[in-house]
């Protein structure tokens, strides 16, 4: 009896030992991210708008306390203390963002004006309407285009990585794309279900 009551003690303290981690990606927080690094890049003598405070003053959201069936049984489930700080403010980042706000306004806002510049389903550039592009500007614009291209797949991997999450890039990419599309111009064009439509 006394051995049956010691494998239980054992069994209970490891049981509650036991602590599942959720993390989850705060989609919140990127899409204001997002709206804030888009609109500077695109800005267009508008000041930029300014990331939303955090509540009570800090990088981090106070959150209540999730119900888990697990905790039934003594294994206590850990939450992040509220949403982390969705951070865009490192040098990688601050670098790329300084390189891509230069090539919009000297290379690539005449042509999303034009016409011949869109916006892809997956965040990127492409050239939408070639006969749109004066002959002189084709290969300009085809080496800014990729040049666009690499640093928007770089700042999408910067910023997840500069969360502690490189998992979340694909998600990253998925807001930062819905962004550029919600920041366009009247007039620009945009890829939506596989067709070109103008803002």
């Amino acid at each position: 009896m006394r051995r049956l009551l010691g494998v239980s003690t054992v069994a209970a303290l490891a049981l509650s030992a036991c602590v599942t981690i959720n993390v989850y990606f705060p989609a919140a927080e990127a899409k204001e991210a997002a709206k804030v690094f888009v609109e500077q890049v695109i800005n267009d003598a508008a000041e930029a708008p300014k990331p939303a405070p955090q509540p009570g003053g800090g990088g981090m959201a106070f959150e209540a306390p999730r119900f888990d069936p697990l905790m039934l049984i003594g294994i206590a489930p850990a939450y992040a203390q509220g949403q982390p700080d969705f951070n865009i403010q490192t040098p990688a980042i601050t670098a790329i963002q300084s390189r891509m706000e230069q090539r919009f306004d000297s290379a690539l806002r005449p042509h999303f004006d034009s016409g011949a510049l869109g916006f892809t389903e997956d965040g990127l550039v492409v050239v939408r309407d070639a006969a749109a592009l004066p002959l002189k500007d084709r290969v300009p614009v085809n080496t800014a285009v990729a040049d666009e291209n690499r640093d928007r797949k770089a700042v999408y991997r910067e910023i997840a990585v500069a969360n502690g999450h490189p998992e979340w890039e694909g998600q990253i990419r998925s807001v930062f794309a819905k962004q550029w599309v919600d920041s366009a111009r009247s007039g620009w064009w945009y890829q939506r279900g596989g067709a070109w439509k103008q803002k």
